[in-house]
């Protein structure tokens, strides 16, 4: 047996464990026959390992298949590629990881010591992870990934994709990056300098069908090219540039799945060209995640709507447009995520930290930008309505819409976190460059600190976590083209935007104190690295109320 099909078995075997402490976490929090949510509550730590130890087993496997098409691709002799070493490291971590957190608290999962003793504690694991973490194989790793330039594995794309990658690609380099830097640090808006050349490059229409003036094909969603995209993008500036197309492909989606062919006829055009460019008003002070419980209140009034109330986090607002605003339209309690619908509110567009628009119909709608330590050129607002009329043209859907939003909200972002993943992954590209380069120059007791073998390890983990978060949004990303992988979605969004806080942070240690100075990239990318684990569903909503449920809900 190949060290890589080893890899597999014991993935498998990881894999049926988790399955063991699934189905006893829905013994624990069954109420009759079905899960209760107060009991899930009551389990929260142990469904929260669960998450990230289903996160891992399935990165670790994609990423061995990868390894395997890789070789079947590209050849190799007998000497294992450097994707098959990093496919190696990371299987023999995500079993680390996982035999920690199961031993750690055995009985949260009903094991007993000899469970775990017979699959993640066995002497066959055991020896494979101390093979592939050794500081000998990590080192060594490190320091061939710097005598081949940084090389840490084929993208394998096909030739469309991958002439995507390297026009965008280009483009960060040459364009967003050396901007990112003052838009950073003077919390500029983006400039046209950006904006424009990538209207041109249809950037705004990836997730608009052909038929309404985007590039999509109309017969099917190509994920798979928004989120290569959007890597590329977020190489450059995660604020500036990587972000950028997300709320017209969240408006687009909701528009696809809920506007009448009047409203798509309209809008889709106007999005795909930044006619008109667009903020998501859904977020409220104290709602986040909770979409179902917002309560922006609208009220029918004659020829449309009145809508009162509050939102925050609205990425984006000043400059948009037309902001697709949930507000409460049943003001009935138990009408829940029922009562609500989606609007499209209309306003100029205005450049800085506030806007301040009074309609003729007397209405005032009124932003101020939140200040915040990183993922700056967008600003992200909080935006008062107060009796602000909407037309009943702008109710998404129109009559038949109105209690619908929820659904279409969640149509909307259904995007929205496999594109985190892929913005980590960005982040992270960009941090991994910067870290190499560095410790390759800065010296530390006579000698270059990329020579010492902790160095080289880190070097390692980093290309590591970074090679497995790419082709796992990759592989997602085409599973969603088959209209498939909604929860492998939120376990490589979980997965990459923590790695990327990971992989951030050492780089900016490689740098010592220049790496605390806002004149180098590093800094920057460590701060917007902090965001990614919070918006498009927070860490910890992602992992409880949506993998973990859904993982002990479908147990056996």
């Amino acid at each position: 047996m190949s060290a890589i099909e080893q890899a597999k078995s014991l993935i498998d075997s990881g894999q049926t464990i988790l399955n063991h402490a699934l189905s006893n976490l829905k013994k624990n929090c069954l109420s009759g026959e079905r899960v209760s949510g107060k009991l899930l509550d009551e389990n929260q730590l142990a469904s929260y390992e669960v998450a990230y130890c289903a996160a891992e087993l399935q990165a670790a496997a994609i990423y061995l298949d990868y390894s395997q098409d890789v070789r079947t691709q590209k050849g190799a002799g007998d000497e294992l590629r450097v994707e098959e070493k990093m496919a190696l490291q990371f299987t023999a971590e995500a079993l680390l990881n996982c035999r920690t957190r199961f031993n750690t608290r055995r009985a949260d999962f009903g094991f007993s010591r000899a469970d775990l003793q017979a699959s993640l504690d066995s002497d066959e694991v055991d020896e494979f992870i101390n093979k592939y973490l050794s500081s000998t194989e990590m080192a060594a790793l490190g320091q061939s990934i710097i005598d081949n330039d940084g090389f840490i594995g084929e993208y394998m794309l096909d030739d469309e994709k991958e002439m995507m990658r390297e026009t965008f690609n280009s483009f960060a380099y040459d364009v967003v990056q050396p901007l990112a830097e003052h838009i950073h640090t003077k919390d500029a808006d983006i400039p046209d300098e950006i904006i424009k050349p990538l209207v041109e490059l249809g950037c705004f229409g990836l997730s608009i069908p052909m038929q309404y003036g985007g590039i999509q094909p109309d017969d099917r969603e190509d994920n798979l090219g928004m989120i290569v995209v959007t890597e590329e993008l977020t190489r450059g500036s995660l604020g500036a540039a990587g972000s950028l197309i997300t709320r017209p492909e969240i408006l687009s989606r909701a528009l696809m799945k809920g506007g009448t062919e009047e409203q798509k006829q309209e809008w889709l055009p106007k999005l795909a060209q930044a006619e008109i460019l667009n903020a998501v008003a859904v977020t409220e002070p104290n709602y986040g995640s909770d979409v179902a419980s917002m309560k922006l209140k609208a009220t029918k009034t004659d020829g449309g709507w009145l809508l009162n109330g509050e939102k925050t986090w609205c990425t984006f607002a000043g400059k948009a447009g037309v902001l697709m605003t949930l507000a409460r339209t049943d003001s009935d309690p138990a009408a829940g995520h029922r009562g609500l619908t989606m609007f499209l509110v209309e306003k100029p567009s205005t450049p800085g930290h506030a806007f301040k628009y009074e309609q003729p119909e007397g209405g005032v709608l009124e932003g101020k930008a939140i200040p915040t330590i990183g993922y700056r050129g967008m600003h992200s607002f909080t935006v008062f309505y107060d009796n602000v009329f909407v037309p009943d043209s702008h109710v998404m859907g129109l009559e038949e819409g109105v209690g619908k939003g929820f659904y279409y909200t969640m149509a909307g972002f259904a995007g929205g976190r496999i594109q985190t993943a892929a913005r980590a992954t960005g982040v992270m590209q960009s941090a991994f460059e910067q870290a190499l380069s560095y410790a390759q120059e800065r010296k530390v007791f006579g000698q270059a600190i990329a020579d010492y073998q902790l160095t080289l390890v880190k070097i390692a983990r980093m290309a590591m976590l970074l090679s497995v978060s790419r082709q796992f949004t990759y592989q997602v990303a085409r599973l969603m083209d088959e209209g498939k992988g909604q929860m492998e979605a939120s376990l490589v969004k979980l997965y990459s935007c923590k790695s990327s806080e990971w992989l951030c942070r050492e780089a900016m240690q490689i740098h010592g104190g220049m790496g605390y100075a806002e004149e180098t990239m590093v800094s920057r990318l460590f701060i917007d690295s902090r965001v990614l684990s919070i918006f498009e569903g927070a860490e910890e909503t992602l992992a409880l109320k949506v993998i973990a449920k859904a993982l002990i809900e479908s147990a056996a």
